[in-house]
C-alpha cells in the first residue's frame, strides 16, 4: 500500500485518530509521517514506535579493516584478515571450543614432549653443546651431553628407563 499523502514510498505507519468520535485513518510512510507529525520517537518514545523504522536486517558486525562480516565466516569458513578474531572474538570462541578444545594457542615448537618436539630441542641442545666445547666449558658440555642422551634414548624407543 502506497503512503496517502505523497503516494511514492510503501505506508509503513498505520495512523489512526478518533476525532469527536469519529475515526480517521492514515497510511502513511515514514517521512510524510515525520513531516506531518513531528519525529516518530518525540511522539511516541517507546521501543516498538522507534524500531519501526529500523531495517528489518539486524546490524551486522563488520571488521574495520577488511570489511568482513560474521556471516561471512560462516557462509566460508574464513576470516579476512587478523583483525577480526578481535573484532569476532565472541562469536568465534563456542567454534574454537567445538574444533580445537581449548582456545589457548600452545604451538608445535612449545613445551609439548612429541617426537617433533624432541627432535627440535635435540638439535638445539646439540648446537649449545658445541659452543660450549669451543669455549671449553666441559661442565655445561657434560650437562649437555646427559640431556642429549636422555633425548635420543626416549626418541630409539628406551624411553622408560
Amino acid at each position: 500500500m502506497l503512503c496517502q499523502h505523497c503516494k511514492k514510498n510503501p505506508a509503513a505507519v498505520n495512523y489512526f485518530e478518533m476525532v469527536n468520535g469519529k475515526k480517521f485513518e492514515y497510511h502513511l510512510c515514514a517521512f510524510c509521517y515525520a513531516d506531518l507529525y513531528g519525529e516518530l520517537n518525540s511522539t511516541a518514545n517507546n521501543s516498538a514506535w522507534s524500531n519501526l523504522f529500523s531495517s528489518p536486517v539486524p546490524r551486522r558486525k563488520f571488521c574495520p579493516v577488511c570489511h568482513t562480516s560474521f556471516s561471512d565466516f560462516e557462509r566460508t569458513g574464513l576470516l579476512g584478515c587478523t583483525s577480526c578474531y578481535d573484532v569476532f572474538k565472541e562469536e568465534l570462541i563456542p567454534s574454537i571450543l567445538r574444533i580445537q578444545g581449548k582456545v589457548e594457542h600452545i604451538g608445535k615448537a612449545g613445551n609439548n614432549m612429541d617426537e617433533l618436539g624432541l627432535h627440535r630441542r635435540l638439535k638445539s641442545l646439540q648446537e649449545q653443546l658445541e659452543n660450549a666445547l669451543r669455549e671449553k666449558n666441559f661442565r655445561a658440555a657434560d650437562r649437555l651431553n646427559r640431556q642429549i642422551n636422555a633425548i635420543k634414548k626416549s626418541l630409539h624407543g628406551g624411553g622408560n628407563g
